[in-house]
Parts: structure tokens; sequence; C-alpha cells
């Protein structure tokens, strides 16, 4: 879907589809990139996953942070119920400071308004994001 939709809008000599794990990917990828997508499956499907899926979040945004180029822009999201908002702020500055870059939140990101948060479901709020700029 992805290339039809590049080609439709006449972008094709600009684009390039990986299909690959994505923690395999960026660990061997010398190329750098203005935007990097960070947007994983569920890592953390119960609450005993979730020392766990921070690590891996952790890994994750990392590897993304060193394949960013100076002044660019790195989306992330989680959108494992169990993983909270400032948890996952937490991981993402922590992959920051251990990939050495500089990071600021331009914006955070959440899930659309069709899927509400319900105030006495904190965990419905299952989708966090940060748009970053990473210097």
């Amino acid at each position: 879907m992805c290339d039809e939709t590049v080609l439709f809008n006449g972008f094709k000599s600009k684009h390039t589809s990986i299909a690959e794990d994505c923690f395999d990917f960026l660990k061997k990828n010398e190329q750098k990139y203005d935007i990097v997508i960070l947007d994983p499956p569920a890592f953390a499907k119960n609450a005993k996953s979730v020392p766990n899926a921070c690590r891996g979040y952790k890994e994750l945004n990392i590897s993304g942070f060193k394949a960013v180029k100076a002044n660019g822009l790195v989306m992330t999201y989680s959108c494992s119920q169990n993983i909270s908002r400032d948890l996952f702020q937490k991981v993402v500055f922590s992959a920051a400071a251990d990939a050495k870059r500089n990071v600021r939140i331009l914006q955070h990101l959440g899930q659309p308004y069709d899927h509400p948060i319900n105030i006495f479901h904190p965990e419905s709020e299952y989708l966090k994001g940060f748009l970053l700029h990473v210097e």
C-alpha cells in the first residue's frame, strides 16, 4: 500500500521501501535520515511485561536517535496501554541520553478523538507519542 501511495503522489524516485526487522535494520544501518518514525506494536500486553517492554522501547529509541541527522525529527510511539505517557517519556529521554543526543519535545501525540479516554480507566489512553527535535 505504501509503494502505491508514493507512486500515486509522484514521489517514487525519492522513496525506498524496506521490509525488515527494525531492530536489525537500525543496528546495521549507517545512513542518516531527516525523519525517523518509530511505531512498534504493543510491547507490553500485560503489567508483568512492562520492564521488558521498557527495555525494548529504549533500545528502539537509541537506534532511532542514532539514525537521525542533526536537527532531524523523531516521531516515537507506544501503543501499550500498560505503559503510561510519563513512563514512556522517561524511557525515551533515557534513550536520548544513552545515544548522546540532545532532544526536545515539539509536540505530544496521541490517539485520535474517536478513541476517547475514560477518566475512570486511564489505560484507555493506549497511544502516546512524541514529535522530537534532535540536535
